[in-house]
């Protein structure tokens, strides 16, 4: 698919192949991405990962994902280390904004985290900024207790725990969620009380140690419980938790496990984003899909 009149700049979907490509670019950069991520991303929406080639070689990429069409989110972009700086990375943006555009109703949102660096290219191409997500990182520690009320994921009715995270993400995503809840090698929990779900959270393996994301909780005890919880596969590993720097209980949670920021994003939309409760917000889901 060409998204450019000029013809030496054409836009094609990647292959599932290529996506762990910019996986380990990703990886190179820093980024640390879960070791089960790609799949998943790829079954939430193969049609949102495209990139530039070059005589047949990858040289750039980027996600365009679509949650049917009412809530957009561009996320995995990255250019090729030895073709940075020629403009290639602007015209793969570009495209991508506007290709998402046509893929979503009229009016829906398309968000983003984006690097620091980059606020002012994005905020040219119409994006606003909301806040920034704070990426803090700790080391696991063991659950001081068994806590009963938190139940695996996997074992909770896949209806409420999507309707949980429907509450704070925006819009339903089942085919990313099902999966990502039972991480292989990870752990997803939910804290019920009374019969109900308070507080969900998910640590997945990742290059280097564990992610918790999402952690989304109906208050902060709630959330330290799930951490807590979540120890029983994260103990003595590095664990990443993106804070949302808008929840200064998120950020006071972080700092009783002993975690410290170590990167950032800064969260931006086009268009009106949804109305989301960043208050009970502990740690969004990933930088690559929202």
């Amino acid at each position: 698919m060409s998204g450019d009149p000029d013809a030496s700049f054409t836009v094609d979907q990647l292959t599932r192949d290529e996506l762990d490509v910019v996986v380990d670019w990703a990886a190179a950069e820093g980024w640390n991405p879960g070791i089960g991520d790609a799949q998943i991303f790829w079954d939430t929406d193969p049609d949102a990962f495209v990139g530039v080639h070059d005589d047949g070689e990858l040289t750039a990429a980027g996600a365009i994902v679509s949650y049917d069409g009412e809530l957009g989110f561009m996320g995995f972009f990255i250019v090729r280390p030895d073709l940075r700086g020629e403009g290639l990375g602007r015209r793969l943006w570009h495209w991508r904004r506007d290709r998402l555009l046509s893929r979503l109703r009229p009016g829906a949102a398309i968000g983003m985290d984006g690097v620091f660096g980059m606020q002012g290219f994005y905020a040219k191409g119409g994006f606003v900024f909301s806040h920034r997500n704070l990426r803090m990182k700790g080391i696991g520690q063991p659950p001081a207790f068994v806590d009963d009320a938190l139940v695996e994921l996997g074992e909770l009715p896949f209806d409420e725990v999507a309707a949980f995270d429907h509450r704070h993400f925006g819009v339903d995503r089942p085919k990313f969620l099902r999966p990502w809840i039972q991480p292989a090698g990870g752990l997803g929990l939910g804290l019920v009380l009374d019969g109900e779900l308070h507080a969900i959270g998910v640590a997945r393996p990742c290059r280097e140690g564990f992610k918790i994301g999402p952690l989304f909780a109906s208050d902060a005890p709630s959330a330290e419980r799930v951490v807590s919880g979540l120890g029983a596969v994260t103990a003595g590993e590095p664990v990443f938790l993106d804070v949302p720097e808008n929840n200064n209980h998120a950020l006071a949670l972080a700092a009783r496990f002993g975690m410290e920021e170590v990167f950032g994003c800064a969260r931006m939309y086009l268009g009106a984003p949804p109305p989301l409760p960043w208050d009970r917000i502990y740690g969004v889901t990933t930088f690559e899909l929202g």
